[in-house]
């Protein structure tokens, strides 16, 4: 679909974009938010050794096997009604976590949070897949995982903000208040983009079906596995982050800033792989990334055994090797849901939820390997890399940097897919 039949919408392309950045970006404030009051929280709770990652884990197991039901239920009741529906649960449970007795309880409602931040990702995604394919639906992407990832640029800094005046409650307050936000904006503005043509009934074998479909296009799903490798080195990096600062370089104090300046790097490309993608095509630029990646990661390897107190050379390391994720993550997520048009809530749950579901339980046993230097989270991002090349190479039967499809511009037009 063009963009000129976004004239459809009842709101324009910037706001819809702006919209469904902000909608994905509860998830990244109900992650980082957290980071800096790891040490508060593992002291009210007694915790011992890497326990407190779970915070980070949990939520991420929750966001990846709640994905699975939302597709089918999006696809049978629509986008909006869904959506509503999680983004006010997220805010009861994020209220509700404030008063946990103990840490055990405490996880649940982390879970809880989780499986209802699953939809945010999963009906982001449907819902721009509603309206665009191809290198049109990238470029979306990729203005919206730019917002996103401005986020965690920011929310370590709230998040230790409200420490500096209170507990760390106030972050699981803050959250809830701004799902309210958000859900007001919603119910006001936003359509419904689910073509009525387009609705699946919910009936056991229709669903398996469908899910065979989409499970069974080993282009496709060889696409969210490389996804969910790259995010796996993201994850173990973000679950251990506050420990890295504080246990193996001794700069607690400056966690928030050098957790932003490795944000940064990813924001970057995300913005620059809205602005190339439409040239070059998925294909070139995340294959071209991926190969920077693993090479950082091998990089981050030398640093770790060779210069393992230089704060400095980790920064820049990991800031190249996360903002190659930027180039990938929206431009695997395109390519994997191209050929489910008609079926893009199904495919899109299922794809969130293999790719979550990797990157978070590889991503949980990355990190649960800290043992106070960088060597775990570096041998992580090498070898998930390795991994996920691999399974590209399975996906394009060898060859790289291909761009299928290719349809002759219009003339004095760059077009692509």
């Amino acid at each position: 679909m063009s963009e000129q039949q976004l004239s459809s919408l009842s709101i324009g392309e910037k706001e819809l974009t702006w919209m469904m950045a902000l909608t994905m970006a509860l998830n990244a404030m109900a992650l980082d938010t957290m980071l800096p009051a790891f040490p508060n929280i593992q002291a009210d709770f007694q915790l011992r050794g890497n326990n407190v990652q779970y915070i980070v884990g949990i939520y991420l197991v929750g966001m990846g096997a709640g994905a699975i039901i939302y597709g089918p239920l999006s696809d049978r009741y629509g986008r909006k009604p869904i959506l509503l529906t999680t983004i006010s649960l997220f805010s009861f449970f994020s209220v509700a976590s404030c008063f946990a007795p103990n840490f055990t309880l405490f996880l649940l409602l982390r879970l809880a949070q989780g499986l209802c931040g699953a939809a945010m990702g999963v009906l982001v995604m449907s819902i721009i897949r509603d309206k665009f394919e191809g290198d049109a639906m990238a470029k979306r992407m990729s203005l919206i995982f730019l917002t996103f990832m401005i986020v965690p640029i920011i929310a370590p800094s709230i998040g230790q903000a409200i420490l500096w005046v209170t507990t760390w409650h106030y972050i699981f307050f803050g959250l809830s208040g701004i799902a309210i936000i958000m859900a007001l904006w919603i119910l006001r503005r936003l359509p419904e983009t689910l073509d009525p043509d387009n609705i699946i009934p919910i009936k056991p074998n229709v669903i398996a079906k469908t899910w065979k479909y989409v499970a069974t296009n080993g282009h496709a799903t060889a696409y969210v596995g490389a996804s969910g490798m790259t995010q796996a080195g993201l994850y173990g990096y973000l679950s251990s982050a506050q420990q890295i600062f504080d246990v193996t370089f001794g700069a607690a104090d400056f966690f928030i800033y050098g957790f932003a300046i490795i944000a940064i790097g990813i924001a970057v490309t995300n913005f620059t792989n809205s602005k190339i993608v439409m040239r070059f095509g998925t294909r070139r630029v995340s294959h071209s990334a991926l190969f920077i990646f693993i090479l950082c990661g091998f990089l981050q390897i030398a640093a770790a055994y060779f210069y393992p107190q230089s704060l400095w050379l980790f920064i820049i390391v990991i800031t190249v090797n996360m903002a190659m994720i930027g180039f990938t993550s929206s431009n695997f997520s395109a390519i994997a849901m191209q050929p489910f048009g008609a079926m893009a809530g199904t495919a899109s749950s299922f794809q969130t939820f293999l790719r979550t579901l990797i990157g978070a339980l590889l991503g949980a046993l990355i990190g649960q390997q800290f043992d106070g230097t960088m060597l775990p989270v570096s041998i992580g991002f090498a070898v998930t890399g390795v991994i996920a090349l691999m399974l590209i190479l399975y996906a394009e039967k060898g060859k790289l940097f291909t761009r299928p499809n290719l349809a002759p511009p219009p003339r004095g037009m760059t077009s692509g897919r």
